[in-house]
């Protein structure tokens, strides 16, 4: 069963200078499109995770899952409710109590100035919820020590604040949680206790995940399903085996040539050709043909539809 249902979700930002600047120098308005007709849906009780190269829109997807930012055109619909259409109020909080966002700077992310007892608490205490005792068995639960509550966040390295960031998401019992690149800022020893940690978790309170990343190696063990994004595009989707063993979209083989791989060392691969392409004045067509080896007539003129090809859905005109 799904529990979330995203169709033909964009984002376009007003990217303009200001109104004076524009008439002394004579520009017009510029937008910028950071996810362009991007449509998934996440199954109950699983890990989605988008990946792709920087600029490609995978964070503006999980804040406008999360309500952050309102779509400018598409749906998000959680459990059947859309957030930034739906008029009854009461239904609204009903969703967004059950969810919850790790962002990828566990510093940033912190309150300075508050202790982790309250930190952890806050999410709770908004809603006046009971929060005795609540930090101190949140802590222990993903690895720390309930003495630890009384403390603040400076006195942590970077992957014991993400275990607080963690025990945060978890505090108000939700149901999803959008995972953006949270492992991304830590040491390889950490990243796998953190990753390690996230996965019992999600089996312990039944989680679903989406989760934000550029590490293909994590999501390989992470992920149940896996969306290929390019340049706020959705190329490739697919689980994980069919992605690895069997990538349809030219660009997903790129990515998967350029990953470090302990198996093969010294291998000499061809490094990415090209960069990806402005979205205030993207390529017509396909995005990625300006960068395809490929790339026939045909890419450049119409974009490519998502459809069914063994097993994993792409949008390639020359998959086969």
């Amino acid at each position: 069963m799904a529990l979330v249902d995203i169709r033909g979700l964009t984002r376009i930002f007003d990217v303009s200078k200001p109104w004076l600047n524009r008439v002394v120098e004579r520009r017009q308005k510029a937008f910028l499109t950071a996810v362009s007709d991007v449509s998934f849906d996440i199954a109950e009780r699983s890990v989605y995770a988008l990946v792709g190269e920087s600029g490609s829109g995978k964070s503006t997807i999980g804040k406008m899952l999360v309500g952050l930012l309102p779509p400018s055109d598409g749906s998000v619909e959680i459990r059947g409710v859309d957030l930034a259409r739906e008029t009854d109020a009461a239904k609204v909080d009903a969703v967004r109590r059950d969810i919850q966002m790790i962002f990828q700077d566990p510093f940033a992310s912190l309150n300075p100035r508050w202790r982790v007892r309250d930190i952890i608490a806050e999410p709770v205490a908004a809603r006046g919820g009971e929060t005795t005792g609540l930090a101190e068995r949140l802590l222990e639960q993903v690895g720390l020590s309930a003495r630890d509550a009384g403390k603040f966040p400076h006195e942590f390295s970077g992957g014991q604040r993400q275990r607080i960031c963690i025990a945060r998401a978890l505090a108000s019992e939700p149901k999803l949680i959008v995972c953006d690149e949270p492992t991304s800022a830590l040491d390889v020893s950490v990243q796998a206790q953190v990753l390690n940690l996230m996965s019992d978790l999600k089996d312990t309170f039944g989680l679903t995940y989406l989760f934000i990343s550029h590490d293909l190696t994590v999501v390989q063990h992470m992920a149940d399903r896996i969306g290929v994004l390019y340049l706020g595009r959705l190329v490739e989707e697919a689980d994980p085996e069919a992605l690895f063993e069997d990538p349809k979209h030219p660009y997903t083989q790129m990515l998967l040539a350029a990953a470090p791989q302990l198996d093969n060392f010294g291998r000499e691969v061809p490094p990415p050709t090209g960069e990806i392409p402005d979205p205030i004045n993207p390529p017509t067509g396909c995005a990625f043909h300006p960068r395809c080896a490929i790339a026939t007539s045909i890419c450049s003129q119409k974009r490519p539809e998502m459809r069914l090809l063994r097993g994993a859905r792409v949008a390639c005109h020359l998959a086969e």
